[in-house]
């Protein structure tokens, strides 16, 4: 089977999945030069989460590989529990995910023969300005979900096993607290969509700062309410799927798009995005070469 035959059997997979009611993938965008015209040893698949893709850094990134390397970058951009799932069934070449544990599992169990630190931003509380919890001032995450569901403020989870959805769990399993109720909504959507609801719900929620900056420019109502706890952290990891799950993971053209994801030129590049647009960073580099040369 060529690569072509490969893609469009994952988007009927994929889409399949959707009509099913399984989950919502974006089948993304192309990047790459001439795109339709590079040959199926020229071209990877990533998966990667929603947030690399809403918050622009995707369309910002990888048109400079593939004018550099003449290759072609096919993206699908869902949760991070998804994009992990899609490796381990070998229909990737590379995930670009923010789930430290998750991937460590994922390369435990032998899914993936690479993986390298690539960038990180952080996690933020948004809500309405009016903020009923009074989460504002609060300064710790676990306190400020407990303040939420003490007051029975609507609080949207993006419950789609997302890496977001995977830190919102972290931080619920240090307050004592049962979310059975109608103020806890699990949107099993994207982090757009998930703003896109707690706007119109008046309701809080977990987000990444690169996501939400992103939608603060389209002129979202929310507010950042808590932002700067060391826990909400958010570190970004760069896989290379295990070449023998599939004939068609073309594992060369994986592991030199990693080395240069991670190089000192591209880090740079990811270090620059959003400062002319949002006046800041939206990621930090964060691989080992970066850091070996600064």
């Amino acid at each position: 089977m060529t690569r072509e035959a490969a893609t469009i059997s994952l988007t009927l997979l994929l889409l399949s999945l959707v009509l099913g009611g399984c989950w919502r993938p974006k089948l993304d965008e192309t990047f790459g030069d001439g795109a339709a015209d590079v040959g199926p040893n020229r071209t990877i698949i990533l998966a990667t989460t929603t947030s690399t893709e809403d918050s622009g850094l995707l369309t910002f990134l990888l048109p400079f590989f593939g004018e550099q390397r003449g290759a072609r970058v096919d993206v699908i951009a869902v949760g991070t529990g998804q994009a992990l799932q899609i490796g381990r069934d070998g229909n990737a070449d590379v995930l670009v995910v923010h789930a430290r544990h998750l991937e460590d599992v994922f390369m435990d169990e032998g899914h993936g023969v690479r993986r390298e630190d690539l960038m990180y931003n952080d996690f933020i509380i948004v809500g309405p300005e009016h903020d009923p919890a009074g989460v504002a001032g609060i300064g710790e995450a676990g306190a400020a979900f407990a303040e939420i569901a003490r007051t029975g403020a609507t609080f949207v989870s993006r419950g789609d096993e997302s890496g977001t959805h995977a830190k919102e769990l972290v931080i619920w399993s240090t307050v004592r607290v049962d979310r059975a109720g109608d103020w806890y909504v699990s949107a099993g959507q994207g982090m757009g969509e998930v703003l896109t609801m707690a706007e119109e719900e008046q309701a809080y929620t977990l987000s990444d700062r690169a996501t939400f900056l992103a939608r603060k420019q389209q002129g979202t109502e929310l507010v950042v309410l808590l932002e700067g706890d060391p826990s909400l952290v958010n570190p970004y990891g760069v896989i290379a799927v295990d070449p023998a799950k599939s004939p068609e993971i073309n594992a060369e053209l994986a592991d030199r798009f990693i080395d240069w994801l991670i190089s000192v030129p591209t880090q740079e590049k990811i270090g620059q995005f959003g400062i002319e647009q949002f006046g800041m960073p939206l990621f930090a580099p964060d691989s080992e070469p970066w850091h070996r040369a600064n």
